[in-house]
């Protein structure tokens, strides 16, 4: 073993020193990249240098008319504009020297690096509710493809915590691949998230498995729709992360009471929000799901239900509450307040229902949000009986836009 390090250490390692990384650098590398200035740049916006200064520090975004010919100076679609306007933070981090190692001898890799591969996939998947999922695919299937590879490789121990690692990278692969579809390929991410439940039931990780059946109950609830199978499938999660994880369990129930409210079971229904109010309130700091979990949820899948069972009074209040909790880049915003605009529509308050639609749709620009989006043209169409209004019209336009883009 003392060989092997000291063949994979081979010399002294320098000392790096760190930098002071800026704000949105692939927006400032893709400016330099076709020759700019921040000078030549602003006078081609018709905007002063300290604008442009502003974006690229994340101090200020780019107002929505200024895009369009931003995009274009810059030589990008619109929608890759929003990926270099949402990447705000740190450039990424220099590749680990001792994964480089491994993948060349994959039959040496050790449970340092499995811990490093699996915190990579954490740090993805707390990305995924405010990034792209676009923008998170690639490192997320590279990653995932590294794991798989090295599990070939590994010995019998290191073969376990490789498999704990597949259960989540599966699972998050799935959860990209899906939102970053718009919610139209269903077959590969169902076939991530079985890859998933097996690596879990492998491991007896009962917390992963649950995740893993929990979100395959989302393709059959917002995809295929069949609530009859999503009924199965959370009630399945919650009986397997039961004991180990509230939080699933909780979840669960929730999106058990929704399938009940899509199917017009009011008192099914009624029983599954009350078992997830209890396991969600029971869930503490050292819930291994807690990550999963967001004061917002309870009430955002309440007014979902309230929703299905055309009730849009109660809908509208608990949906309200849950806008209260939600950070504005965060995917499931834009899911409560599209939510929030089918609310307004069945109250015939038109005024409303154009006012979040805008909203939602400030969202999706940030995040696309394939669950948003999705709503977001739902709520057009149910829109259609005051399509001559001009507040319809705008906001209709504004839908189309970001469709073409």
């Amino acid at each position: 073993m003392a060989a092997e390090l000291d063949e994979w250490t081979g010399k002294q390692p320098r000392r790096k020193e760190r930098r002071v990384a800026g704000k949105r650098q692939r927006l400032a590398q893709r400016r330099k990249l076709i020759g700019l200035s921040q000078e030549h740049l602003a006078e081609k916006l018709g905007v002063d240098r300290s604008t442009i200064v502003r974006w690229e520090r994340a101090e200020t975004d780019p107002q929505p008319c200024h895009r369009p010919r931003l995009a274009t100076t810059l030589r990008v679609s619109v929608e890759e504009l929003a990926d270099l306007l949402a990447d705000v933070g740190r450039p990424p981090e220099p590749p680990n020297e001792r994964l480089e190692y491994v993948l060349r001898y994959p039959q040496r890799v050790d449970l340092v690096t499995v811990a490093y591969l699996r915190e990579c996939v954490q740090r993805l998947d707390e990305r995924y509710d405010h990034t792209p999922s676009t923008r998170l695919l690639a490192d997320a299937g590279q990653l995932h493809g590294q794991v798989l590879f090295l599990r070939q490789h590994a010995n019998s121990g290191v073969q376990h915590a490789l498999a704990a690692t597949v259960g989540e990278s599966a699972t998050l692969m799935g959860q990209l691949v899906w939102d970053a579809s718009q919610r139209r390929e269903h077959a590969a991410s169902a076939a991530y998230f079985e890859q998933a439940i097996n690596a879990a039931q492998e491991t007896r990780d009962f917390v992963t498995e649950g995740n893993a059946l929990l979100r395959q109950s989302f393709l059959a609830l917002y995809g295929t729709g069949q609530p009859t199978k999503a009924l199965a499938l959370t009630s399945k999660a919650a009986q397997v992360s039961c004991g180990d994880s509230d939080v699933i369990a909780g979840l669960a129930h929730l999106h058990r009471a929704e399938a009940h409210a899509i199917l017009g079971q009011d008192r099914d229904c009624s029983r599954a929000l009350s078992l997830a109010e209890t396991h969600l309130r029971a869930a503490d700091q050292n819930d291994p799901a807690k990550i999963l979990f967001a004061p917002s949820q309870f009430a955002q899948l309440e007014g979902s239900c309230w929703l299905f069972l055309n009730r849009p009074d109660k809908a509208l209040a608990a949906l309200q509450t849950a806008r209260k909790f939600t950070h504005s880049q965060r995917k499931s915003t834009a899911v409560i307040l599209g939510n929030l605009v089918l609310a307004s529509i069945l109250r015939r308050d038109v005024e409303a229902a154009t006012s979040y639609l805008h909203q939602t749709i400030n969202v999706i620009e940030l995040n696309r949000s394939g669950g948003g989006l999705k709503l977001a043209f739902t709520a057009a169409q149910a829109l259609r009986p005051w399509r001559a209004k001009p507040a319809v019209q705008d906001v209709k336009d504004r839908l189309l836009t970001l469709m073409t883009s």
